[in-house]
């Protein structure tokens, strides 16, 4: 029944494509975000869905599409530079064949990272692109919220649709993406179009907030909990009422502690303890193996290099005995071990140049956000959606960079897709500035040019 409804949803989407080539876009961020392929017992299961719908995207955009607005942008020529630096080192790898595994889809995530801001043009496109991101990750984000709360949770436990510890459907990483599309789905529920806002479409985002909340405490995933933190944080900036702001946060913090599971409350002592805890223990260990092997290797060891650390690590067990406590360190060796932090991830697999052009790319994005932001402080009322728009990329961007010290998501496709609404963003909001003569802080329009249409499919 699973594989008839994907199969009927995906060929009415294709089918309304027909009219409309720009939903083949849509099509494949949906099938890379929720993979239907995976989760199909026999019919998708057999067809290379993911390469149909890219290639499909493209060869429309090409042929048919409106290219009027198009722009190309510094951040998609620094993609295709790490784009290539990336292949040079998979073909000196330290595993060559584990290489290639992770290089035949990282190739996409940055092929379509690069080709994506070039079909949003109008700010239809835009929104239509942070729904579908929002929706499919709602996919996963419902079913971990509904399993939690029917007591189906556990570290490493919760299956998000698919019994996988790989992409989006692993506990950590999708504690992280959850938090992070937080601050869209809100800017979706007071500026969408698409959905205009009403009691019905605010309740559904305000549940799906809710979702995404509960997917740390279902994977048990201590990364999830900081980024839930740390956005909470981020809201005061934003915030006209900061007094009202911290009470709630303060409030809910309180009423949700006495109901969340020991089990949870357990594993997130260890963040202030780390090697009382294996896993965080020895990725400390790991990041240390990683520094010292690029100092001798700066240009990298190429994909899934980590396969070759070997670490001697002490864990720290304290025995409360009667009042007594006393610490036990007990050594072990730990090997093949991941990195769990993209920081490291790049900088062991693609060197310092690696690391360099990807933080470069992440430090460009935030800056232009907030150049946004600034800039549409007060802007005329047809802009309203503009500086609300940064402000929940840039914080969802932020968020993304706090999970990645722990999880090792450099190349995340739907991190990309991520920056590739920021470029979008970026390159609309300069046009309609140039075309229009538009002044951001005064609102002021010169009176012989008109302003960019906005509307335009």
């Amino acid at each position: 029944m699973r594989d008839v409804f994907f199969l009927a949803f995906l060929l009415a989407a294709f089918g309304l494509s027909i009219r409309r080539p720009f939903l083949l876009v849509m099509i494949y961020c949906y099938v890379d975000i929720v993979a239907p392929q995976r989760l199909s017992y026999s019919l998708l299961a057999k067809l290379p869905l993911s390469l149909i719908a890219f290639g499909l995207a493209v060869v429309t955009w090409i042929f048919f599409d409106n290219k009027k607005g198009t722009r190309v942008d510094l951040l998609q020529a620094l993609l295709i530079a790490l784009l290539i630096y990336c292949g040079l080192t998979t073909i000196y790898a330290d595993f060559p064949k584990e290489a290639l595994d992770k290089w035949s889809w990282v190739w996409k995530a940055l092929l379509w990272s690069i080709f994506l801001p070039l079909t949003l043009r109008t700010k239809l496109r835009i929104e239509m692109l942070a729904l579908t991101m929002c929706l499919s990750a709602a996919t996963l984000a419902i079913t971990g919220g509904l399993k939690t709360v029917m007591g189906g949770s556990g570290y490493g436990s919760l299956q998000l649709l698919l019994d996988d510890n790989s992409g989006l459907f692993e506990g950590s990483i999708f504690s992280t993406v959850a938090i992070a599309i937080m601050p869209l789905i809100l800017w979706l529920a007071r500026y969408g179009t698409i959905f205009k806002p009403s009691r019905y479409v605010w309740a559904f985002a305000i549940a799906l907030c809710f979702a995404c909340l509960l997917i740390p405490v279902g994977t048990q995933a201590r990364t999830g909990l900081v980024c839930a933190a740390f956005l909470g944080l981020l809201g005061l900036r934003d915030s006209k009422r900061k007094a009202t702001y911290i009470g709630v946060i303060v409030g809910g913090a309180l009423l949700a502690l006495p109901l969340l599971p020991a089990a949870f409350a357990a594993r997130m002592d260890t963040i202030g303890n780390y090697q009382s805890d294996e896993s965080a223990s020895t990725r400390v260990a790991v990041w240390g193996w990683t520094w010292n092997h690029v100092l001798e290797h700066p240009l990298g060891g190429g994909f899934d290099m980590y396969r070759q650390n070997e670490l001697q690590v002490n864990k720290v067990v304290v025995h409360n005995v009667g009042g007594q406590i006393t610490r036990e360190i007990i050594p072990y060796t730990d090997r093949a071990r991941a990195f769990h932090s993209s920081y490291f991830e790049m900088l062991g697999e693609q060197g310092f140049p690696g690391l360099i052009l990807w933080l470069l790319l992440q430090l460009i994005c935030l800056i232009r956000m907030e150049k946004i932001r600034r800039r549409y402080a007060t802007p005329v009322f047809e802009d309203m959606w503009i500086r609300p728009l940064a402000s929940a990329l840039q914080g969802g961007h932020i968020v993304y960079l706090l999970g990645s010290l722990f999880v090792g998501i450099a190349f995340q496709p739907f991190i990309y897709m991520l920056i590739a609404l920021q470029i979008g963003l970026h390159t609309y909001v300069k046009r309609r500035e140039e075309e229009a003569r538009w002044r951001p802080l005064t609102g002021d329009v010169a009176p012989t040019v008109p302003a960019a249409a906005t509307s335009n499919f």
